[in-house]
């Protein structure tokens, strides 16, 4: 397999998807008129520009972060364009738009440290444990309960579904791609749903590292154990990178499998067999993130 069809990655936003190659992402959304729309933005990986950066682990971590600037940025362009605008309504300004954008990210990424780490972090205090090997135990069990929990929550729901039927969209289409099959529906359609490149297994691996990483801190006592717990996200982040990277390649997979195991399963829940209209959007976003030609599409429903 290249380079570039095993580099390229996606995500599911509203109504649409996005997929990123080496040089480029576009974002895909299917608009209450049936229409596909394309947004493509060229982007090349600071670990591309400054090779010094591209070793394991920290390219790990600079790769999360951009990750993170792009799905804002694609999530962003897919609200626009997937929900139909009151006309009464002003246009707001950039100025106004790019500090509501920071301020959600903010209080996103507060919230999640919130919850996946600080309330685990509580939960475990109130239980008293003492040893600091089954301290970093049980915290990593309640952060990965109350992690599943959420999933299942939001599963419920009946716009997040949705989005996962697009996230198995994605799958499939990268997964057609990879095998070098023509890029059409019924090649899609074939393919598997479950990806070892997914976020989803991303999550489930920083979950279950932070377990080992944690127990050579030994048991927080005091506020600057705590923020030395959150100064090593970026460091588990990396490991984890270099881990799921590693686990997709063929020649690693029969050993890792047991290990990349739970990631598959939750991916059950976090992918849904998408409709074919869904895997149209995903093929277009792949077609137009490895095009070097439109910055923006417009392409008629078919």
């Amino acid at each position: 397999m290249s380079e570039i069809r095993s580099s390229i990655g996606g995500q599911a936003v509203i109504e649409g998807v996005m997929m990123r190659s080496p040089t480029h992402y576009a974002t895909a959304v299917r608009t209450p008129q049936g229409r596909i729309v394309i947004n493509r933005v060229p982007f090349k990986s600071l670990i591309r520009r400054l090779r010094f950066l591209n070793i394991p682990v920290i390219r790990g971590a600079i790769t999360l972060v951009e990750t993170l600037f792009i799905g804002v940025q694609s999530l962003t362009y897919s609200a626009s364009q997937a929900v139909e605008e009151d006309a009464s309504q002003k246009p707001k300004s950039k100025l106004g738009s790019s500090m509501a954008l920071t301020g959600s990210v903010a209080m996103a990424l507060a919230m999640g440290l919130l919850l996946f780490f600080y309330l685990p972090l509580v939960f475990t205090d109130l239980l008293g444990v003492k040893s600091g090997a089954m301290f970093n135990l049980v915290d990593g069990v309640f952060r990965l309960t109350i992690f599943l929990l959420y999933v299942v929550v939001i599963s419920r729901w009946k716009e997040m579904r949705r989005i996962f039927q697009y996230h198995g969209a994605e799958h499939m289409t990268i997964f057609a791609y990879e095998s070098g099959e023509e890029l059409t529906t019924q090649h899609a359609r074939r393919q598997p749903r479950l990806h070892p490149r997914c976020g989803t297994s991303f999550l489930i691996v920083v979950m279950l590292t932070s377990i080992f990483v944690f127990m050579f801190l030994g048991r927080p006592e005091s506020v600057g154990d705590r923020l030395l717990r959150f100064a090593m996200i970026p460091l588990i982040a990396g490991f984890s990178f270099e881990f799921i990277r590693i686990s997709s390649r063929r020649r690693f997979e029969r050993i890792l499998k047991p290990a990349i195991w739970p990631g598959l399963t939750l991916q059950k829940i976090t992918t849904q067999p998408p409709t074919d209209d869904m895997l149209e959007v995903a093929i277009a976003a792949l077609e137009a993130c490895l095009d070097h030609q439109a910055v923006k599409l417009h392409i008629p429903a078919s």
